[in-house]
């Protein structure tokens, strides 16, 4: 096909703005024109800022190129990740993007919606072709496209790279998209020149978007930004909600700060207070010496949950280890040993579902279990909708008291750092109501947690069974001391 010479400068502009979107979007866009979207307006310095960003790292040859930005409401967000794709697109001969959000309305809506708004403003607009689900170069359209695509836990494979030399993976509105797909993503971004952008509001404090700004922040470009700071918000707005909620307040740091929460809005456990259990210096050993040894056990149901044993004893998790596809009787043996290990007090094991073979397994070998039912009437019935809401609340009140999970620290690395870190996830996953009339605390079911793209919390709950039922520490030899006698023989509910 012949090309013309406006065609061809067009193309030569193109191969120019290769690793320099800024200017891309300068020139590509009919930026200020009168009777445009466009009439009056210039880019947002934060949208200039990560061009700038983006156009720096492809310079100096990163390998991979990760952004995420967390940000108040109406700063322009889509549209910069509108911006990004043509660019991409537009520079990038058969490259290929894949793009997805929390949820498919807001992919649909939003996301995609906005990408063709700015498809139809850009000088390059003739070569591409926007449909509700693809945007691709018109007559290469099975090998050169962006294509949105909802997640899935069921099919996360729809995320797999390719060996592609242009690839780019965008989530939006990331707060809502779970470890499953991220680390699918995660897997695929292998090739040179790959780069992956997150966006969205701080609506979780937790969740791979929050680790991002968090723990995983050495390996990210981040940044946050806050709607005061853009031109295009609503300042009046903006001053009310902070004059009624508070500058500090979790509403106004999400809605407006680009800030993430102290605590999601529903979340029962707070991530700093987690955070704090992970990482605060370790208590000398009298602080927790004289209480029970508790082992608490989770059975795993599905191929996908993991079998657990937590050791605890009074402030301080001894000891955890978690396993995959493990079938009941090697379960057993493994808590049979951990039982002989750490010459435990009390064994409290989930018995609902295949839970109760473990049991009986274990009471065949000659030991005494204690039946977690998690659905069975709580102790203190008059607060708690169930024992499973008894357990998590006092597990709450034990962070509280200076509790100690498995030490963790940013960059650990190895199978007890990937323990360390599930455990504080899950710990942060639930959420909570309460019954009709307010009076009973209710915890989130798996079944639904799964439904919103999360993991069973199965090393979180081996922790929680161990608060199923007051526990008495017995006489050790290790506990006595010649010149005060015996101690321990403490009577704790809560090892505290």
């Amino acid at each position: 096909m012949r090309i013309d010479k406006h065609e061809q400068m067009l193309i030569d502009d193109m191969a120019r703005f290769f690793d320099d979107p800024l200017s891309f979007v300068l020139y590509a866009f009919p930026w200020g024109k009168t009777g445009t979207r466009l009439d009056g307006r210039s880019l947002e310095d934060w949208q200039r800022d990560i061009l700038v960003d983006i156009g720096n790292q492809v310079k100096s040859g990163a390998e991979v190129i990760r952004m995420s930005t967390v940000s108040g409401h109406g700063v322009g967000k889509s549209a910069i990740v509108a911006m990004i794709i043509i660019w991409f697109m537009s520079t990038r001969p058969h490259c290929k993007i894949d793009v997805t959000a929390n949820t498919a309305t807001q992919l649909a809506t939003k996301t995609w919606r906005e990408l063709k708004i700015w498809h139809d403003m850009c000088i390059t607009k003739g070569w591409f072709t926007w449909t509700a689900t693809k945007f691709y170069e018109s007559e290469h359209p099975g090998s050169w496209y962006a294509g949105a695509i909802p997640w899935s836990k069921e099919n996360p494979d729809a995320f797999q790279g390719t060996h592609d030399k242009n690839t780019m993976v965008i989530v939006d509105e990331a707060s809502g998209v779970p470890y499953v797909i991220t680390e699918v993503i995660s897997g695929a971004m292998s090739t040179f020149g790959s780069m992956w952008f997150m966006f969205g509001n701080g609506v979780q404090a937790s969740g791979p978007f929050f680790d991002t700004h968090n723990s995983l922040k050495h390996r990210w470009t981040t940044r946050s930004v806050d709607s005061r700071e853009v031109s295009i918000t609503n300042k009046q707005l903006i001053d009310e909600h902070i004059e009624d909620y508070g500058i500090d307040s979790d509403y106004v740091k999400v809605r407006w700060r680009g800030l993430f929460p102290s605590t999601s809005s529903a979340q029962f456990i707070g991530t700093d207070l987690v955070k704090r259990s992970a990482t605060a210096e370790r208590h000398p050993a009298d602080v927790y010496r004289d209480m029970p040894i508790i082992l608490g056990a989770d059975v795993a149901r599905f191929g996908d949950d993991r079998s657990t044993i937590c050791v605890r004893q009074g402030l301080k998790v001894l000891a955890m280890e978690s396993y995959r596809e493990l079938d009941t009787m090697a379960f057993a043996d493994k808590v049979a040993a951990a039982i002989n290990v750490w010459d435990v007090d009390a064994t409290m094991i989930d018995v609902i579902g295949i839970g109760a073979g473990v049991v009986d397994r274990l009471r065949q070998m000659g030991y005494i279990i204690i039946e977690v039912n998690a659905g069975s009437v709580a102790a203190d019935n008059a607060k708690h909708f169930n024992k499973r809401a008894e357990m998590w609340d006092l597990t709450e009140k034990w962070l509280r008291a200076g509790g100690q999970i498995l030490k963790w620290q940013e960059g650990d690395t190895g199978k007890e750092a990937a323990l360390a870190k599930a455990l504080m996830h899950e710990l942060c996953v639930p959420e909570y109501t309460h019954t009709e009339k307010g009076s009973k605390l209710q915890i989130e079911k798996k079944d639904v947690m799964k439904a919103r793209g999360e993991n069973s919390p199965d090393v979180a709950e081996a922790l929680i069974h161990t608060f199923a039922v007051p526990v008495n520490a017995r006489f050790r030899s290790d506990m006595y001391d010649e010149e005060r006698g015996a101690v321990g023989q403490v009577n704790t509910v809560t090892g505290y």
